[in-house]
């Protein structure tokens, strides 16, 4: 091996060296950090009850900041709002609705909240029971012993809703049902 070629040898494995540390370092950082389990429940519990409990306020800066801004948002409501899509729609559900006058949020009840975090720690889901009670126009307009559930993702650091849905329990509706007939046959 003449001279020229054994400086060209040295120079390869050099780089190729220095190639693998850099690698090794990208890799360790890449590497999944340590979760503290707790400490994101509690943050994505506050995302949760903050996308409900804004109405109180009317602070719809603590209601946007909850979910994720783009068209890929979702959420399904058993009322007659039906299929929702997209944060610009959740915009105007809340300035044409929310944001009546007519409309006052009373307070809102979160019973057996169960809150999962993926393995990576970038994606939750919940469950619950929610309780929420309104009024429009002074008359009662509450959600109560609705179904929620829903995903969040954590996005540059922050936890925001992606999907959620509310359902009834269909016991309940055949009791309200029943209610109603009774109340009709009772004549009143």
């Amino acid at each position: 091996m003449n001279p020229s070629q054994s400086s060209c040898s040295r120079h390869i494995r050099t780089a190729a060296s220095a190639l693998a540390v850099l690698l090794l370092i990208i890799g360790c950082s890449q590497t999944p950090r340590t979760v503290d389990t707790a400490a994101e429940k509690a943050v994505i519990e506050t995302v949760i009850k903050n996308s409900i409990q804004w109405v109180l306020t009317k602070d719809t800066t603590l209601s946007y900041g909850s979910f994720y801004r783009d068209t890929s948002l979702f959420w399904f409501s058993p009322d007659n709002a039906g299929t929702n899509e997209g944060f610009d729609e959740l915009k105007q559900v809340t300035e044409t609705l929310f944001m009546d006058p007519r409309f006052k949020g009373v307070k809102s009840d979160f019973k057996q909240m169960r809150i999962t975090l993926s393995h990576s720690g970038q994606c939750a889901w919940w469950s619950c029971y929610l309780d929420d009670f309104n009024e429009w126009d002074g008359r009662p307009a509450n959600w109560e012993n609705v179904r929620w559930t829903g995903v969040l993702e954590k996005i540059e650091g922050a936890w925001k809703i992606r999907q959620m849905h509310f359902s009834y329990a269909t016991e309940d509706m055949q009791r309200e049902i029943q209610q109603a007939v009774d109340s009709v046959k009772a004549g009143k």
